[in-house]
């Protein structure tokens, strides 16, 4: 497993448990190893992976994301300010390199995020979206495949 993940669900460990400050202690210490920021409090699912061990991803707090999910490195999944929600993230979701995913979206299953892409409004699932702003370039119609 990623060291920088294993670092996560330590802390998430500890953070579901009560002891958020060991949580985000162990958040801290991702960061300054790993160069990411993947909180302790975030719902992350299981089998997550991040692209050369997270490097530059910075995750929201109160982002939930789906089992299956690769993640490449210098993603951003965040809020827009004056937002009360986070994006949320479905299931077997690959997101390529610095994409931005931000505001009260969501990602549905099966879904693919084009590297470098600014996703601003919900992607339904089995998409595939890309550019600034990210719009459909198509659906994935076989969910067995490759992106």
């Amino acid at each position: 497993m990623n060291p920088a993940i294993s670092l996560y669900r330590c802390g998430h460990w500890f953070h579901r448990h009560g002891m958020e400050r060991t949580g985000v202690a162990f958040t801290w210490i991702n960061r300054f190893l790993f160069s990411t920021f993947i909180p302790s409090s975030a719902s992350i699912g299981q089998r997550f992976v991040c692209g050369y061990q997270g490097l530059g991803v910075v995750i929201h707090k109160d982002t939930v994301i789906g089992d299956d999910c690769v993640i490449a490195q210098n993603v951003t999944i965040g809020r827009n300010p004056g937002d009360g929600r986070v994006p949320v993230l479905g299931d077997r979701i690959y997101v390529g390199a610095g994409a931005v995913i931000i505001g009260e979206i969501s990602i549905g299953d099966d879904a693919v995020i084009g590297a470098n892409s600014v996703v601003l409004r919900d992607v339904p699932a089995r998409a595939i979206v890309a550019g600034v702003p990210a719009r459909l370039i198509r659906m994935r119609t076989e969910l067995g495949t490759s992106p």
